[in-house]
């Protein structure tokens, strides 16, 4: 078997997405809307995790250390994206979703005083 990957339409497609999402991104209005987009989208998830550990409140802790797992992973992957040629963008989205995600899960938090 072959090591390298084919050079597919999807492959093409797949690797200028960034790429694409920077270019569209210049105008600040739609770079703004992608991100309070991601926040909320960030958030929305945050709350649901929060919620769904206090209904079942069986796995409380071991929801929280998943939770920060996934925030490390994030935070080590913007150090990734910032050493490598990617667009900071990317970097931005996933800043926005790990703070969304972040704040929902504190604003559940503050729920449960």
């Amino acid at each position: 078997m072959s090591s390298r990957m084919q050079k597919t339409f999807l492959y093409k497609s797949s690797t200028k997405f960034v790429d694409r999402l920077a270019n569209w991104a210049v105008n600040p209005w739609r770079r703004y809307s992608l991100l309070a987009i991601i926040f909320l989208i960030g958030f929305l998830i945050g709350s649901s995790l929060g919620m769904i550990n206090g209904v079942l409140a069986l796995m409380d802790p071991v929801g929280a250390f998943i939770a920060l797992i996934f925030l490390e992973i994030l935070v080590k992957a913007r150090f990734i994206f910032l050493k490598s040629k990617k667009p900071i963008i990317l970097v931005r989205v996933f800043d926005m979703f790990r703070i969304g995600l972040a704040y929902g899960l504190f604003s559940e938090g503050l729920k449960l005083l």
